[in-house]
């Protein structure tokens, strides 16, 4: 990736498709660095990966001058606070009431908003998705007040530019819009969302997003070939980008109920409890 120097090699471990490595790589682009990006193959971890994140063993892992940042949310600040003095957006808000604020938000999208929407992402049939999409409605709810009251009538929820929450809730984006598809749901509804609607489609269009965003039809491909094999009982396939780890919430997959898991990416909404799909993660 072209860009300025990081002050140390810089080195991403991840999945094309895991929203939690997606969250990284938007930042970095935020920032104008360079890096080397390695795909990791979830069902054969590299030894690079498993010595990096000896704990987890899943992505993202930022390599920065041979030391391992793991954790998404962990990585983003790392990277804030590392390359904060660069004249380029910061993630974080400089008042400590509103860096607090969007800590706050940043955490509901991953432990309340992402566990939630996973009983959607994994739905196959009619029922169950008309019963998750009501389900989830409310967390969108929240977080329109929340776009109001953080963005304080400006484009993001970081103000003029995308800070911290913007990046933790539009990396789903792509996968938000997918599962739609297939749900023939409209979650983001501009006439119940408004400020959700117009602040995606901004989101998206902003550089460091478009350049990392995968392409939604191979994102659909993808999403079709998980529930086939749902469908026909093969168990959940774990999505590379389905990432379960101690602190955020797992999918129980015999009752469809957020909990904390672990697999090889961050949570992702696919992430049930198939021994082959384990690794397959929607990393956080």
């Amino acid at each position: 990736m072209a860009g300025r120097g990081g002050g140390g090699e810089l080195r991403l471990l991840g999945t094309w498709s895991s929203p939690w490595v997606i969250r990284v790589r938007v930042a970095l682009g935020m920032k104008g660095l360079s890096y080397e990006y390695t795909e990791e193959d979830l069902s054969s971890k590299s030894d690079l990966l498993l010595r990096s994140n000896p704990v987890h063993e899943k992505v993202p892992v930022l390599i920065h001058g041979g030391r391992p940042v793991c954790e998404s949310l962990v990585v983003l600040e790392y990277i804030d606070e590392t390359w904060g003095a660069t004249g380029t957006p910061q993630l974080l808000p400089a008042d400590p009431y509103d860096r607090a604020t969007a800590r706050f938000w940043t955490n509901y999208v991953n432990d309340t908003f992402f566990p939630s929407w996973k009983v959607l992402f994994r739905s196959t049939a009619a029922e169950q998705r008309a019963e998750a999409f009501k389900n989830v409605v409310p967390r969108v709810e929240a977080l329109e007040r929340a776009f109001g009251e953080c963005s304080k009538g400006k484009a993001f929820f970081g103000g003029d530019d995308a800070g911290l929450v913007d990046v933790a809730l539009g990396s789903h984006l792509v996968w938000i819009k997918v599962v739609d598809e297939v749900a023939g749901a409209n979650l983001l509804d501009e006439a119940k969302f408004p400020g959700l609607a117009a602040w995606a489609e901004r989101f998206l269009a902003v550089d460091a997003v478009r350049q990392v965003m995968p392409d939604a039809g191979d994102v659909l491909k993808q999403y079709k070939g998980f529930l086939a094999k749902w469908t026909a009982g093969a168990g959940p396939a774990r999505p590379p980008f389905l990432k379960p780890h101690g602190s955020e919430l797992q999918l129980q997959a015999a009752q469809l109920q957020p909990h904390n898991i672990s697999n090889g990416t961050e949570q992702s909404p696919i992430a049930a409890h198939s021994p082959a799909d384990s690794n397959f993660a929607y990393t956080a």
